[in-house]
């Protein structure tokens, strides 16, 4: 069976380095917030080209915490509306309404997944204070045309990147003016294209008051021990998993790379009617944290391909607005129509991707879809 992911598999040519900073940490004594947190987040906020990098927990801490340091900040108010990816993973939507917030859906574009900018501005009300934009399965979404958007109506903008670890625009000097300095969180749970061997999460921003108050919120509130300017939770990145991450990052670009080459060859050479690829432009805009294809049989194919050895995953099943979670005694969302997110979570499945992967897998992979 050639699984879904490997992390075993995927993580055997960092097992020496781990074992060495596992030593350093043994032998050093200082378990939180020590050198290996501070020294991963200057590298990735220099990776990332941003000014500051603030570890958290894990990616959905990350996100709460942007939204509550807003709202420190006087940017936003605990009631105001946020709109989010309808197809988003539900995390996006529960992480707006743990910081007081309430989630408004929009659809995304059947062909990237990722949030329609031209469906945006009718979602817009008095109470609007963010968008929270997610780079569904590792491609950016449209930022040039959203932050077009935000900065006309006077919105905030939060960029979920929990799957989109290194994607990038072509070019980032043509980002215009106007366009506000981005602020991202992101998960380096153990599946991510930068996983970690446990929870962990980071937000990375341009913005040195935002970053004084999660880097505040993230340790109860306190800039000097025993010391509470706000009520805070506890979400800091661990010392350990800093460490690995450090191991690991430095090979992100070329790990990012396989997963591309593995993508080009499933695009131009899975040839089948009943199977509907994915968009991409071949750019550095996706990191292909999932290679996502649709049909219209699911259920059928999921199987056929269990068949002959290859485990698949549903990215995702349900979408937020069915889950029983916003039934009517909650949300009320169960009876909402959105047809494109439910066209989505209906057909979409998610192929086997991942710097593990063996052209002898992928080329199995290939040969078996197209006999379908």
């Amino acid at each position: 069976m050639i699984p879904f992911l490997d992390l075993k598999k995927t993580n055997k040519p960092y097992e020496t380095a781990f074992q060495e900073k596992l030593k350093g940490f043994l032998a050093n004594g200082w378990y939180i917030l020590g050198n290996e947190v501070s020294e991963f987040e200057t590298n990735f906020a220099a990776y990332c080209g941003t000014k500051y990098c603030i570890g958290t927990g894990n990616g959905f801490d990350a996100l709460v915490l942007i939204f509550k340091a807003y709202i420190v900040l006087g940017k936003l108010q605990k009631g105001d509306e946020v709109i989010v990816p309808a197809n988003t993973y539900i995390a996006s939507i529960l992480a707006i309404l743990q910081a007081d917030l309430i989630p408004v859906l929009s659809e995304p574009k059947l062909e990237t997944y990722n949030m329609d900018p031209d469906l945006i501005t009718a979602k817009i009300t008095s109470k609007t204070g963010a968008i929270l934009v997610v780079h569904l399965y590792g491609q950016l979404a449209e930022m040039e045309k959203i932050n077009e958007i935000a900065v006309a109506n006077n919105l905030l903008v939060v960029e979920d990147a929990a799957q989109a670890h290194g994607a990038s625009f072509e070019d980032e000097s043509a980002k215009t003016i106007n366009q506000k300095p981005k602020t991202q969180a992101y998960s380096f749970y153990p599946g991510k294209n930068l996983g970690a061997l446990g929870d962990a999460g980071a937000v990375t921003t341009n913005d040195s008051e935002l970053a004084r108050v999660i880097q505040s919120l993230r340790n109860y509130g306190s800039e000097t021990k025993y010391y509470n300017d706000y009520v805070g939770v506890n979400s800091r990145l661990d010392e350990l998993q800093a460490a690995f991450l450090n191991v690991k990052l430095p090979f992100l670009n070329a790990e990012n790379d396989r997963r591309r080459t593995i993508a080009n060859r499933y695009l131009s050479e899975i040839k089948n009617d009943k199977i509907i690829l994915p968009f991409w432009d071949l750019s550095n805009n996706h990191v292909f944290h999932l290679f996502v294809i649709r049909t219209q049989d699911r259920t059928d194919l999921q199987e056929y391909l269990r068949q002959n050895g290859i485990q698949t995953v549903i990215h995702y099943p349900v979408s937020p607005h069915r889950q029983k979670a916003f039934s009517s005694e909650t949300a009320g969302w169960n009876m909402l129509s959105f047809p494109i997110t439910e066209k989505i979570h209906e057909e979409v499945l998610s192929l086997p991707i991942s710097p593990a992967l063996t052209p002898e897998e992928v080329r199995h992979i290939i040969a078996i879809l197209n006999t379908y």
